[in-house]
């Protein structure tokens, strides 16, 4: 497994779990925005909206970058990329169990399907006794 930096990659996790924080990074995908163009796609406080800048900050998924009176914010990918590269190693390991069961389940269904199989003997070729007629069907009707 590749090392990952444990404390880098909590800090991306944690950014990630919320979802005012995700579509943050989602509108940043189309370049970079300006703070209060950012914000006002959030019904919320300034303040609010400015913390989970910080946290999407301390992540390092986004940067800021100060032009005269105007805070931008750019996408950062690098961490998620990481954050990728964890998921994807468990990915492989769950694929691996999961297609283990696959094999076992189909094993046991083949063992099932054989045990529960009868063998042709003389006493299974028995003919099934051909039906009588019998009466109307239903309640039968006086005029």
């Amino acid at each position: 497994m590749v090392k990952h930096d444990d404390a880098q990659l909590d800090l991306v996790f944690a950014a990630l779990a919320d979802g005012t924080r995700r579509r943050v990074l989602t509108q940043l995908e189309q370049g970079s925005h300006s703070v209060s163009e950012l914000a006002q796609q959030h019904a919320m406080s300034l303040p609010g909206f400015m913390k989970h800048l910080a946290v999407l900050e301390a992540a390092g998924l986004i940067a800021r970058s100060k032009q005269g009176r105007i805070v931008r914010c750019t996408l950062e990918a690098e961490p998620m990329q990481e954050a990728a590269q964890w998921i994807a190693h468990y990915e492989r390991y769950w694929n691996a169990q999961l297609d283990a069961l696959g094999r076992y389940l189909y094993h046991e269904e083949q063992t099932c399907t054989q045990a529960n199989t009868p063998e042709k003997s003389a006493s299974s070729a028995i003919t099934p006794s051909v039906p009588t007629k019998s009466g109307a069907r239903g309640p039968s009707r006086k005029r």
